[in-house]
C-alpha cells in the first residue's frame, strides 16, 4: 500500500479567488464591457468554473465596485461615467497623498529599497499597443501597479493600502475603457523616477505634488476619450481555445 498521499483538490476558497482574478481582469481590460449582464451559466460555460465560486466570486466584485447587483436579475458590469472617474481621481489623489506623507514619514529602508527595484523594472518592462489584448499588457501593468504600491507601502495601514490598490484598479479600467495609447504619455518614466526622487529624499511637500500632477496629467488625457466613449456594451471575445467558431459566438452572446 503506498502511503503517498492523494493529489490535494483545489478548496472552494482557491478556486473562489482565482475566478475572482479572471474576472476582474477581464472587466479591467473591457474584455467584459461597462453595463454588460453576466449570466451564470454562460460565465461558467466561458471560464469552466461551478456556480458556487462564480457567485461568490461575483459578490467580492461588487464590494470592489467592479460588479452591480440587479434586484432579483443578478449581475451586471458596473457602468462607467465621466462623473465617476471624475470622484474616483479626487478620491485617489486624497487617500493617495495621505499614504505618500505617512510613508516618507515613517518608512524604512525597506521601504526605499522597494520604490527603487520596483522603478528598476518599471523602466525595463515595454508597454505595448493599446489594441493588444490585456494579456500581452500583464507584465507592465503589473510593473506600473507594483510602483505606484510601493511608493506608499511604507504608511503603516493595511486598510489605507487596500484601499489605494483598488482604487488604482479601478483608474486602470478607465485607462483601458479610453484606449490610451503608450505614446500619449512619452515622459511617464521620467515622472515615476521624478517622483521617486522625491520621496527617497523624504521631501513630502515635492513628492506629493508631483504624485498628483501625474495623475492629474493622465486624467486629462482620459477625459476627452471618456466622453466620446459611448458605444454599447460588447459580448467578450471568446479564446480559439474555447472550441469552434460557432461555439464560441453562442458562448458569447449568451454572457
Amino acid at each position: 500500500m503506498s502511503d503517498r498521499a492523494p493529489p490535494s483538490r483545489p478548496t472552494t476558497r482557491s478556486r473562489t479567488h482565482s475566478i475572482y482574478e479572471r474576472l476582474r481582469d477581464d472587466i479591467i481590460s473591457g474584455e467584459l464591457a461597462p453595463g454588460l449582464k453576466l449570466k451564470i451559466e454562460a460565465l461558467r460555460e466561458r471560464y469552466d468554473v461551478g456556480a458556487t465560486p462564480l457567485r461568490e466570486a461575483l459578490s467580492l466584485l461588487t464590494s470592489d465596485g467592479f460588479v452591480e447587483r440587479l434586484d432579483q436579475r443578478g449581475f451586471r458590469v458596473a457602468q462607467v461615467g465621466l462623473s465617476d472617474f471624475d470622484e474616483l481621481l479626487r478620491t485617489r489623489c486624497w487617500l493617495e497623498e495621505r499614504a505618500l506623507r505617512e510613508s516618507i514619514a515613517h518608512g524604512g529602508r525597506d521601504w526605499e529599497e522597494g520604490i527603487v527595484l520596483a522603478l528598476y523594472h518599471l523602466s525595463r518592462t515595454p508597454r505595448v499597443s493599446p489594441d493588444a489584448d490585456y494579456d500581452g499588457n500583464q507584465a507592465w501593468e503589473r510593473c506600473h501597479r507594483e510602483f505606484h504600491m510601493r511608493l506608499i507601502a511604507g504608511c503603516g495601514s493595511t486598510m489605507l493600502l487596500r484601499f489605494c490598490g483598488q482604487l488604482c484598479d479601478e483608474n486602470n479600467r478607465y485607462r483601458y475603457i479610453a484606449r490610451l495609447a503608450p505614446d500619449a504619455r512619452d515622459n511617464a518614466y521620467e515622472e515615476h523616477n521624478r517622483i521617486a526622487e522625491a520621496a527617497l529624499a523624504r521631501d513630502a511637500e515635492l513628492a506629493v505634488r508631483r504624485l498628483i500632477d501625474h495623475y492629474h496629467r493622465t486624467g486629462e488625457l482620459l477625459r476627452p476619450r471618456l466622453e466620446a466613449t459611448a458605444a454599447p456594451a460588447r459580448a467578450p471575445r471568446a479564446s480559439a481555445a474555447r472550441g469552434s467558431p460557432q461555439d464560441q459566438t453562442k458562448s458569447t452572446q449568451r454572457v
